[in-house]
């Protein structure tokens, strides 16, 4: 994101009352998920910074967890029995759920099959999309959307949708500009930075 971006120029218009209104609202948002994220790496898990995720995800993180920068996090149904790397300025919707282990099914003993994960930079996990544990990575850029099934890695830039998941399209563009963290109400950081740019 820059100073020029959309969400930089909404907020330089700002009269100076107007900025100060707006972060204090942000202001608790950044404070709880502040606490939130420490509890994450308390448990183990590598959170980059301004990183938005769930109460629950958190609680139940582990060293298997590792989220880059500026990524937005709204479901907590992610499997962390095998590792789940998951890039900067990615969004994951609500009720996405990823699935790392399953079983050996040729076996006598049935026994687990851990797989993991690696979601990269600017991906969108749109709402209730459902990844199993054959994905084990969803590449540069690429949108899974709404209540897609993805049963095998997702090349980049691509669009899935489907169940099974196959593609529609190649992506353009990937969301440059868009401050993730305001998604959620966490861009204190982003906002108080966007107002002062513009005296630069």
């Amino acid at each position: 994101m820059n100073s020029t971006s959309t969400y930089s120029k909404g907020i330089q218009g700002r009269t100076k009352l107007k900025f100060i209104k707006g972060l204090y609202p942000r202001y608790k948002h950044y404070l709880i998920n502040k606490y939130i994220v420490w509890m994450a790496r308390k448990n183990g898990a590598m959170i980059g910074e301004c990183v938005t995720m769930p109460y629950k995800l958190a609680k139940s993180a582990n060293s298997n967890l590792t989220i880059g920068d500026h990524s937005s996090i709204q479901s907590h149904l992610i499997d962390l029995r095998a590792k789940v790397k998951i890039g900067s300025h990615v969004i994951i919707g609500s009720d996405v759920e990823i699935i790392t282990v399953s079983h050996n099914v040729d076996s006598t003993d049935w026994e687990h099959k851990y797989y993991g994960i690696e979601i990269e930079d600017y991906c969108w996990l749109a709402t209730r999309a459902f990844i199993l544990p054959s994905c084990q990575r969803i590449g540069y850029g690429a949108v899974c959307a709404a209540g897609t099934v993805v049963a095998r890695n997702v090349e980049t830039m691509s669009i899935m949708t489907g169940n099974p998941a196959e593609l529609l399209r190649k992506r353009k563009e990937v969301h440059t500009d868009l401050c993730v963290e305001s998604m959620l109400g966490n861009d204190f950081v982003a906002y108080a930075n966007a107002y002062h740019s513009k005296s630069n």
